[in-house]
């Protein structure tokens, strides 16, 4: 194994200092409202040393979102080693996001950004992760419509995109700032809401659901 230099060990330490800013800057701000004088404001450093790990704003919210998918797979590998049926395994992903964002590291991306979504697509390292992420999951998906845990009538990528969207649902930060709640009790209630459903009368209104998406 090739022996690190130090000038490559400082580089990699601030390296990893800016992505750590970028992120709970991103978790408390948003893309939008960030600003690369915050970031280098924030890490110490000048602008031009910054700028000589990444090239834009575009590319820390990329290199931001590869950690965090880094931290996912991590997750998403450890519960692959433990035996529990698929349903199980995706309620404690979902879990795991709404305890990642309750903690204030979870970046917050605008879903309508060309320049920042161009950026991500041509972004190699983001991009595989997030396939890899998303066939890891898609594999308990496919498991839990077999087994009859999730609804077969439900397409595969709906589901998919519902865990996604929890990673970033408003919902918890809405409670959590009213305080009427603790952080577990708010991630049990959208557990419950997401994967029990909103109705008493669940099942009748999903076979109704149903035939109107077959009908259509």
């Amino acid at each position: 194994m090739a022996k690190v230099s130090f000038r490559e060990q400082v580089l990699q330490v601030r390296e990893d200092a800016i992505v750590a800013s970028v992120n709970r800057l991103l978790a408390e701000k948003g893309f939008d409202l960030m600003t690369v004088d915050e970031v280098v404001a924030d890490v110490g450093i000048a602008k031009a040393s910054l700028y000589k790990h990444f090239s834009s704003k575009e590319e820390l919210a990329a290199a931001a979102m590869v950690r965090v998918l880094d931290l996912a797979l991590a997750e998403v590998e450890r519960l692959r080693q433990q035996p529990a049926a698929p349903l199980e395994q995706l309620r404690a992903v979902a879990r795991w996001t709404m305890q990642v964002q309750l903690a204030g590291e979870m970046p917050s991306l605008p879903s309508q950004n060309s320049t920042l979504r161009a950026a991500l697509v041509a972004h190699k390292g983001y991009m595989d992760r997030l396939l890899r992420l998303s066939d890891l999951l898609g594999e308990w998906i496919e498991a839990g419509q077999a087994d009859g845990s999730l609804r077969a009538e439900l397409p595969p990528e709906v589901l998919l995109y519902t865990l996604f969207a929890r990673a970033c649902d408003p919902v918890l930060g809405l409670l959590k700032a009213a305080g009427q709640y603790s952080d577990a009790q708010i991630i049990d209630i959208l557990l419950l809401s997401c994967f029990g459903g909103l109705s008493t009368g669940q099942e009748a209104q999903a076979a109704a659901a149903t035939k109107r998406v077959r009908k259509a």
